[in-house]
């Protein structure tokens, strides 16, 4: 969970940054703004497929606290930049470092916890997001009095003191993170082969020795339930970064004081880390992930609406407490989703990756959609993350009754399906491999 926040509070302090001046200092135009921001989502989507396929081969231990080190020095050389091209150049090396963690961290908590238990832990380290975005809001306004401090602005200390806390994060993590289950400090033996045989009895392919094959890449691509979670990420991805890099602006735009806007960007943001753990919780208990990816984007629809059509700026402000945790929320349920009905490993690692990649191509689109001119009510851009949120709605519950089909057409052509292999051990482990999560015996999550 850490992790996660420092991941979020580098990416997303480019908007605190903005209100305590940089934009200002460096003399940036909007659109050099918004190139800036789209720097650090390029290489994001370039990064995410390649590393979820090495995660097992370099090991996590080794992989994600060596990328949370170097982003953490990447992110301290924000403070340094003293010009457009410096500051583009730098965003896109952040966007290199840590573009592979979110998707990592996805797939490694799918090896350690059971499907119907993944929500909720991927809650707990997403809700770090809005958590983030709490605490960098009160951060910024704190770190803002430190301005000429060493004869640099309160915008570079914000860069300064988080990424330095995100190194020294990244070097403890090099001593705390197992790779495996079996390479945990932290449990018994016998603890760690209980748990062994639970994820065994929830997942039969975990124990397949599965190698990387393009089939397995294409299978994922080509697979329904993956392009329609797909099309749900980008519609979140577009409504979520909106929301973290620009809600300082939407909420300054609004007529509050710069201090002012930072503290006001607090309460959504609090508001949306309850509301994850919440509804995590819940999805794993029912066994769900449809009808609360659902159920929260409605919501974030009813605020979108809230915001478009009301003239007192206090109930404007007010509407970002459904909008926000409304996107937050869906995230980690969005993420197990995914997870869950992809198999053996490099199949779930590559529909995982698809995810986020779909994530960040919507990260791209916000990028352009706030501009100052339409300040404050965006009111283009609020019409088209109402639209996308409706459609996430949508599909989810589309999602939701073809997977439920095609569970039931499982259990009625298990006989067929299963026919070309035999009874024994290695027979079940072939077509454990080669069928993945289309074996008849393979549930999956609604």
């Amino acid at each position: 969970m850490n992790l996660f926040t420092l991941a979020v509070a580098c990416g997303s302090q480019l908007g605190n940054a903005k209100v305590a001046g940089l934009e200002k200092s460096l003399k940036l135009t909007d659109h050099q703004y918004e190139i800036a921001v789209t720097a650090l989502y390029v290489p994001y989507i370039v990064a995410e497929l390649p590393a979820n396929l090495i995660l097992r081969w370099v090991g996590p231990r080794i992989l994600l606290p060596a990328l949370l080190t170097m982003w953490g020095i990447t992110a301290t050389l924000q403070g340094l930049v003293t010009s457009f091209g410096g500051l583009v150049t730098v965003r896109f090396f952040l966007g290199l470092m840590e573009g592979p963690m979110f998707p990592g961290i996805v797939l490694y908590l799918s090896s350690f916890y059971t499907r119907e238990e993944l929500s909720l832990r991927v809650a707990l380290f997403f809700s770090a997001a809005s958590l983030s975005g709490a605490f960098s809001g009160l951060l910024a306004a704190a770190i803002e009095n430190m301005n000429g401090v060493g004869g640099k602005p309160g915008w570079a200390w914000i860069f300064f003191l988080e990424g330095l806390f995100s190194v020294l994060m990244g070097i403890l993590g090099f001593f705390v993170i197992p790779s495996t289950l079996q390479g945990s400090k932290f449990l018994s033996q016998e603890q760690k082969d209980l748990l062994e045989r639970r994820l065994e009895r929830d997942r039969p392919s975990l124990g397949v020795n599965d190698k990387f094959s393009f089939r397995d890449l294409l299978h994922s691509a080509k697979s329904l339930h993956v392009i329609l979670v797909f099309i749900m990420f980008f519609g979140l991805g577009t409504t979520l970064f909106g929301l973290a890099l620009f809600l300082p602006t939407i909420v300054g735009a609004l007529g509050f004081s710069a201090n002012r806007t930072q503290l006001l960007s607090v309460g959504p943001f609090a508001t949306a880390f309850a509301l994850t753990l919440v509804v995590a919780y819940l999805s794993d208990r029912y066994k769900t992930r449809g009808i609360p990816a659902a159920f929260t984007s409605i919501l974030a629809v009813i605020g979108y609406a809230v915001y478009l059509t009301s003239t007192n700026k206090h109930i404007t402000y007010g509407s970002l407490y459904l909008t926000v945790p409304g996107v937050y929320a869906a995230a980690p349920i969005m993420s197990a989703w995914m997870a869950n009905n992809s198999e053996p490993h490099y199949r779930r690692a590559s529909s995982v990756a698809f995810g986020f990649i779909a994530t960040n191509a919507g990260g791209i689109l916000s990028t352009w959609s706030f501009p100052s001119k339409e300040a404050p009510r965006y009111t283009k851009t609020t019409i088209m993350n109402l639209t996308l949120s409706a459609v996430v709605v949508v599909v989810s519950l589309a999602n939701m009754l073809i997977l439920d089909r095609k569970n039931k057409q499982k259990i009625q052509k298990r006989a067929d399906v299963l026919a070309p292999y035999g009874d024994d051990a290695q027979s079940n482990e072939k077509a454990w491999k080669e069928l993945g999560d289309q074996h008849p015996d393979f549930r999956y999550t609604l």
